[in-house]
């Protein structure tokens, strides 16, 4: 099969296209057939060596197929069904293999494609919203990146439930792509001042909550922007890691939270893993959630897939297709 390997940490140069034995299950896993592989920029921590993993890796965490062969043990699934699968390293690649543990079924009335572009960030935006800051009717949440593939989904779910939401956008057509998805308020960060337009828009109060996957050049700004006991979510560094930071200043600034989750302990046990990816779904299934899966590339190409998404200048989900 064909497969993308990092032999190396560093650049988008090191994602080398290999040809490799097609895996055989072992006890309680699953090989499944890839349809399609999002992209993240998990994937571009462990190229980059932020994150570490044994060498040679397939990289890629989040994917969308039809079950190949089952392992020893594995009860629940049969050859032919169409699962989704994440968190489990090893997606740039025509075959994978999952534990059964970590894999779900994909509804008949869900295509494989929106399945792959869904199960990472929707689970994201799902645990975001519904448990790491549970959002409520009437909450205030400064959503950055909002034209992102997690940022519209977050969009969305907080929408739904009924908070307000102030989204950051660099281009008028992101700003768009917000409003479409719910948002209340819209900044466009390279016009204007992110943090005086939202302590403008909050009459000074500030926000309940800011979900941010920004990191270095919006993590100072965004505490600045939260009320006295307010939660920033830090769940992602697409412009850098966050410097070291004095917790003092937590207090000086109003007894603030701050928390960095990751999905795997949102999914840890199987009764989360199936509410987040039924709930996602069957909201898709629904039509109460939108997924934007706008851009494609063969899984040869999965260096310049990772250089477009490191640019933020993409909107929606981006897919690899072996």
């Amino acid at each position: 099969m064909k497969a993308i390997q990092i032999h190396q940490t560093g650049g988008p140069e090191v994602l080398t296209v290999a040809e490799i034995p097609i895996p055989t299950p072992g006890p309680g896993q699953v090989l499944i057939k890839i349809a399609a592989t999002g992209v993240n920029f998990i994937e571009i921590y462990f190229r980059e060596g932020r994150y570490k993993a044994p060498l040679p890796l397939i990289p890629g965490m989040e994917a969308g197929g039809t079950v190949e062969q089952l392992g020893d043990g594995v009860d629940g699934f049969a050859v032919g069904d169409a699962v989704a699968s994440t968190g489990v390293i090893g997606s740039y690649a025509e075959y994978a293999l999952v534990p059964a543990t970590q894999l779900v079924r994909v509804p008949a009335g869900l295509d494989l494609k929106q399945a792959a572009a869904a199960i990472l960030q929707g689970m994201t935006a799902h645990y975001l919203s519904h448990s790491t800051f549970p959002l409520k009717s009437g909450d205030t949440a400064l959503i950055h990146a909002a034209a992102g593939g997690t940022g519209q989904l977050l969009v969305q779910m907080a929408h739904a439930i009924g908070a307000r939401v102030i989204a950051t956008v660099s281009t008028q057509a992101k700003a768009e792509l917000a409003r479409t998805a719910g948002a209340d308020e819209v900044i466009l960060y390279t016009e204007a001042d992110f943090e005086t337009e939202t302590k403008r828009l909050t009459e000074g109060r500030g926000v309940d909550v800011v979900y941010d996957s920004v990191g270095k050049t919006t993590f100072e700004k965004s505490l600045n922007c939260l009320r006295p006991r307010g939660m920033m979510v830090l769940f992602g560094g697409s412009s850098g890691a966050v410097p070291p930071f004095d917790l003092i200043q937590l207090s000086t600034r109003g007894s603030l939270f701050v928390t960095r989750p990751t999905l795997k302990d949102y999914i840890a046990t199987r009764k989360d893993l199936e509410w987040r990816a039924g709930d996602v779904f069957r909201w898709i299934e629904e039509g109460k959630l939108k997924v934007r899966a706008s851009h494609t590339y063969p899984l040869a190409e999965a260096a310049q897939a990772q250089i477009d998404i490191a640019s933020r200048n993409t909107t929606g989900k981006l897919l690899l297709i072996p």
